[in-house]
């Protein structure tokens, strides 16, 4: 079976058929991929990373795949750091759990639960599938000593994934994370692995369901962060009009219930998006920042005359709005779009409210837009710059908490999440649901549509434009394609660049401005465009971020063209 195989994928495809801890069926299943060595070496050459975020891969057997024994190995690491975390405090430790709407996402949800318990530690577990900013804001209110959430976010159907968090409710960042994974490292066998079954779990009360009591006060505190909610429910509700598409995830009925309870009364849903669907058979990809996802949620619009179309992804943690431009077209809005109409929105309303703290603070990532600090700035607030990944978001938060150095206001990502409020420490698809929402019925009562107030930004604080391009490159060869084309770019960094000299080379894998070491390089060009080359963590692709700002809207369209079409001639080369 084994003689086409790297001498690693070999010894540990060996390891996986010896070991009794696997069931039969397992065993089964990799001796039926005999004839398939590329299959074997694909998910035996290595062991499913565990990154900063956790787990992320596709489901099936193996090492490099994710399934219920590198779920119980990751548990089992995870439980001790808790435990080591927990000290000498007084009583049981716990871990809330939740879990979205993919393929093995309650199995694998229990399987974490059960392991948990067999390690002493409680998991509060919710019954059915749930939003991951939900998990972070209970880990909070229940103040637990971290959190777990079975999710692959919006990667195709045949992944799912497994992230951590901390009792902040955020997910771990780098020195966190590499404890656990020296924790994971120690797990030499799946036998080591402690376990109670389930009925054990639940009579020795190390297994908790939770309620509708735990849903509500996520749905109460979300609502509060409202800037406009005597006007949404008095009259701006009522005739603002919403379709909403969860795209067979976790978001249905937690953004539903939110925007009822705020005031708004005109939403539709997408009838074929509104159930659960592991296989998300009605898009290529259930997400919200790819147009084809909003398909038939125009269809919608389009029969009903709506003002605004929002989309969540399968665990409604990012959100895509759709608006109509003057022509009465439907415009998919960036995340940088939607991210600036938000920032400008609330920070207006706080300051006419008299509300609007002196020592305001907005974060946003390294590969995000200008535009929103330059609004940020205009309303008197500090902006912050993280590296990308909404943990350092949330990083920074409790960090202003502690301190109280700084009053936090927004903080978002080009990448469709955002979240207002100190509620939770993760990006919030239901929260930036309710704040656009909100936004376009308050600007629709002054005659204008979030399409119109968008140009009025560009006119006040410049004309700028993004773009994101990415390579999908899977496998082990497609792993080092990726680390080569870093190399390349890294080693030969380019003089000029559309016609624009190269004024500095900022290369993260160094640790920057006081962030963490991360393999990321970002070209700042002598207009003040700038391109960004990064790996993703969660997929297997590079992705090449683009920013320019032009002294008129095709004048920045026009850039961005030039700019992105010669870097990723080089990419593709």
């Amino acid at each position: 079976m084994t003689q086409e195989l790297s001498n690693q994928a070999s010894e540990n495809v060996k390891q996986w058929l010896q070991d009794p801890s696997i069931d039969e069926e397992t065993k089964r299943e990799l001796e039926g991929l005999s004839d398939q060595p590329l299959e074997l070496e694909d998910r035996f050459y290595k062991d499913l990373e565990f990154g900063t975020g956790g787990l992320r891969g596709v489901i099936g057997a193996g090492s490099n795949r994710i399934n219920r024994y590198t779920v119980g190995k990751a548990t089992q690491g995870f439980a001790r750091y808790i435990l080591e975390q927990h000290g000498s405090a007084e009583g049981t430790p716990s871990v809330v759990i939740a879990h979205d709407s993919r393929h093995f996402s309650p199995e694998f949800a229990l399987e974490a639960a059960l392991v948990l318990a067999g390690n002493g530690i409680t998991a509060k577990l919710f019954p059915s599938l749930r939003p991951t900013p939900q998990l972070s804001f209970s880990v909070r209110h229940l103040g637990a000593t971290g959190g777990i959430v079975i999710t692959a976010s919006h990667n195709p159907p045949e992944y799912n994934g497994y992230k951590v968090y901390n009792a902040e409710g955020g997910q771990l960042v780098p020195d966190e994370a590499e404890k656990v994974i020296s924790y994971i490292q120690q797990v030499d066998s799946f036998a080591a692995v402690k376990r109670l079954d389930q009925q054990e779990a639940e009579a020795k009360g190390l297994l908790v369901w939770l309620g509708q009591e735990d849903d509500d006060a996520f749905i109460r505190t979300v609502a509060n962060v409202s800037v406009n909610r005597e006007a949404i429910a008095s009259t701006l509700g009522k005739d603002f009009k919403i379709v909403y598409t969860p795209l067979h995830g976790t978001g249905n009925i937690p953004v539903r219930c939110v925007l009822e309870e705020v005031g708004f009364t005109n939403v539709h849903i997408v009838a074929e998006q509104e159930q659960p669907d592991a296989e998300f058979s009605t898009v290529k990809s259930p997400n919200p920042e790819e147009r084809e996802a909003f398909t038939l949620a125009m269809k919608v619009g389009q029969e009903i005359g709506a003002d605004l179309l929002i989309g969540t992804d399968p665990d409604a943690d990012r959100m895509g709005a759709v608006v109509k431009n003057q022509a009465g077209e439907f415009v998919v809005l960036s995340g940088n779009q939607s991210g600036a109409l938000m920032i400008y929105y609330l920070l207006s309303q706080l300051k006419e409210a008299g509300k609007l703290p002196s020592n305001g603070a907005v974060i946003k990532t390294i590969v995000t837009s200008e535009m929103g600090a330059t609004i940020a700035e205009h309303f008197g607030a500090e902006v912050f710059n993280t590296l990308t990944g909404f943990k350092y978001i949330g990083e920074k938060m409790t960090q202003f908490e502690k301190t109280g150095s700084h009053t936090y206001l927004f903080g978002y990502e080009e990448s469709y999440g955002y979240l207002a409020g100190n509620y939770a420490r993760d990006k919030d698809a239901v929260l930036a649901s309710l704040l656009i929402c909100e936004a376009g019925a308050y600007y629709k009562a002054q005659g204008k549509t979030l399409y119109e107030v968008l140009q009025e930004l560009y006119e006040q604080f410049g004309n700028f434009q993004e773009k994101l391009e990415s390579r999908t490159l899977k496998g082990k060869d497609g792993l080092a394609q990726i680390q080569a084309k870093m190399s390349d770019w890294r080693s030969n960094p380019p003089q000029t660049v559309a016609g624009k000299t190269v004024t500095q080379v900022l290369d993260y894998s160094k640790g920057l401005d006081g962030l963490p070491k991360e393999n990321v390089l970002k070209y700042m060009l002598e207009d003040g465009s700038w391109f960004c080359l990064r790996p993703s963590g969660t997929e297997p692709k590079i992705k090449v971020y683009f920013a320019v700002r032009g002294d008129s809207l095709d004048d920045a369209n026009a850039r961005i063209q030039k700019l992105s079409d010669e870097v990723m001639a080089r990419v593709d080369a």
